[in-house]
């Protein structure tokens, strides 16, 4: 055997660094074949075989630093046993190589017995085995980088074929560019290869449509923007029939709002919101029914006149006000009128229903106390009639006297005729 050394070329050169192998171990090799490339701080070598051989070893693989005189690998000579101290360093090798005298031709081996990946003569039994295991080894070494491909690339398509449809999706599967209906909802398994997805929202989403300028029934320019609430109710049709549903749907939308507000007087979009709204949601599901979709409601969130409708607007709400206020105060005046007429009105009525029940009640009050004196005054004359009839002529004359003496007491002219001269004129 012969080792392969790092040469010396120049004092300049002390470490290197292994660039390429040019030759694999099981390599027949003749003496000055190229044998590795060196890579060193000023120049780069190619190291050559000390011999012819077979190359049964390699101490230092690619991009290994090495020194002057490390041995890089050994080569097994043809057709003769290793020399004493053969694996020594290399200078002793290259001298002995030209003292070896020359060997005869070895015989050819059977069928089989000629190492793996040689062009010259067989070596020993030993060289062929390990030269055998080696490529074998590369071999299987090949298998299992292949099989590690495989297997990384069925594990990508299994994890790329899975997929979680959650219950407001649905999965639109073409097969070699056929439709085979939505998928879903829950884990599915679906061919990488052959199969291609979309992927379909169910819930309820809106679409904001920009500004528009529209024209009304009489001639006025106005902007007005909106919102969109949708829905999908038919996932597939939804793919095939429309490409971009969003921008179909922003155009058919500015479109159809022309349509409607051309019909209509400004005063009527300004103030009758609720039926344009309706009349926009009708049309356009009209339009969406076809594409899968269905508009659930449409609302008007934005009408901006003109400058110069906006400027009336605001005077003729300005004279409304001033109307209205004049209006209220009039009012007001009115029924302030009104309620003191019905105050004064119903005052009085109080008044002269309050007299009547004082008259009432004072004539009531008269007549029980005439009746009051009348029955006092019956009852006195009773009692003093009781009373008369118990007295004599002699006390009936003395109250006869009394009553002259109290009539001729008074200051009044009188004239009294006394009781018997008007008997005397009575008989």
């Amino acid at each position: 055997m012969t080792d392969i050394v790092v040469p010396e070329v120049g004092e300049s050169i002390v470490d290197a660094r292994v660039a390429k192998w040019l030759k694999k171990p099981g390599d027949a090799v003749a003496a000055g074949d190229p044998l590795v490339e060196l890579e060193t701080d000023k120049i780069d070598l190619e190291v050559s075989a000390p011999q012819a051989g077979v190359l049964t070893r390699i101490d230092h693989e690619d991009g290994a630093d090495v020194k002057v005189g490390e041995v890089l690998g050994v080569i097994e000579e043809q057709g003769a046993a290793p020399a004493p101290g053969a694996s020594g360093n290399g200078s002793a090798a290259k001298q002995a190589a030209p003292a070896a005298a020359p060997q005869p031709a070895a015989e050819q081996p059977a069928w089989g017995q000629q190492p793996y990946g040689t062009a010259g003569p067989a070596p020993s039994n030993g060289m062929g085995t390990a030269a055998l295991v080696v490529g074998i080894l590369a071999v299987l070494s090949t298998i299992t980088v292949i099989g590690g491909v495989v297997l990384f690339v069925l594990l990508i398509l299994l994890f790329t074929g899975l997929k979680v449809v959650r219950e407001y999706q649905r999965l639109v599967v073409f097969r070699l560019g056929r439709a085979i209906g939505p998928k879903g909802p829950g884990l599915l398994v679906i061919n990488p290869i052959t199969d291609r997805v979309s992927w379909v929202d169910l819930r309820e989403q809106y679409l904001e449509i920009p500004h528009q300028t529209a024209i009304t029934k009489d001639n006025a320019s106005i902007n007005i923007d909106f919102i969109i609430f949708y829905k999908v109710f038919d996932s597939q049709v939804s793919v095939l029939a429309v490409n971009d549903f969003k921008g179909a749907a922003l155009n058919i939308a500015a479109t159809t709002l022309r349509s409607v507000v051309g019909d209509m007087s400004l005063d009527d979009v300004l103030s009758k919101r609720e039926e344009m709204n309706s009349l926009l949601r009708v049309k356009l599901d009209e339009v969406t029914e076809r594409w899968g979709v269905k508009v659930t409601n449409v609302e008007v969130r934005e009408i901006n006149p003109p400058p110069t409708v906006q400027e009336a607007m605001t005077r003729q709400m300005s004279a409304e006000r001033s109307r209205r206020a004049a209006v209220t105060e009039a009012e007001g005046q009115k029924q302030a009128s009104v309620t003191v007429a019905e105050g004064s009105k119903q005052s009085a009525i109080l008044a002269a229903e309050g007299d009547r029940q004082a008259v009432i009640l004072a004539a009531e009050g008269d007549q029980q106390a005439a009746v009051l004196r009348a029955e006092g005054f019956a009852m006195a004359l009773a009692k003093i009639a009781e009373v008369a009839q118990g007295i004599d002529t002699k006390t009936m004359t003395l109250q006869y006297l009394d009553a002259l003496k109290e009539l001729g007491a008074s200051d009044s002219t009188k004239f009294v005729l006394p009781l018997e001269l008007t008997q005397l004129v009575g008989a």
